[in-house]
């Protein structure tokens, strides 16, 4: 496999991006699952998503770069490492065991990435992959506020 293909691949995460529906939830709800399960079964802490999501921006700007490429588009909507970044991002707060708070994270970030208040449709400004990452990080961070707030809040 070419190293365009393996970007394509990493970018439409594993191929979840070319769900007819909704890809970019496809996406976030296989990420939430995979950190849902390495923090439940093999004890993960639960802020190691958010290292691990920070860890991978250079790799998802580099990947959405790629695919952006290979599809002809700015942002396309098979490109969807950004959106596993981001929900890593808001999952990274949330407590090991609380069904509330790993919810909270989800839901958050899919509203915040769609909705995209407090000027997050700026940063899709930016050129390249980074525009493509930067305001699903930028969803996540505020995701992340909000299950903080969840977790402060007891539940």
């Amino acid at each position: 496999m070419s190293s365009r293909g393996i970007a394509v691949a990493l970018a439409t995460w594993f191929y979840t991006g070319y769900s007819p529906v909704a890809p970019g939830t496809v996406a976030s709800l296989g990420a939430w699952v995979i950190a849902w399960a390495l923090v439940h079964r093999a004890g993960l802490p639960s802020w190691t998503f958010a290292v691990v999501a920070l860890a991978m921006v250079p790799l998802a700007v580099w990947c959405a770069e790629q695919a952006s490429a290979e599809f002809g588009l700015d942002d396309p909507s098979r490109v969807v490492i950004d959106e596993v970044v981001g929900l890593w991002v808001a999952v990274g707060a949330a407590a090991g065991g609380s069904w509330p708070q790993w919810i909270t994270a989800l839901v958050l970030f899919r509203v915040f990435d769609i909705a995209k208040p407090l000027g997050l449709r700026r940063l899709e400004e930016l050129p390249g992959g980074r525009g493509i990452v930067a305001d699903d990080l930028g969803a996540g961070a505020c995701a992340m506020i909000g299950t903080l707030l969840v977790r402060w809040a007891g539940f």
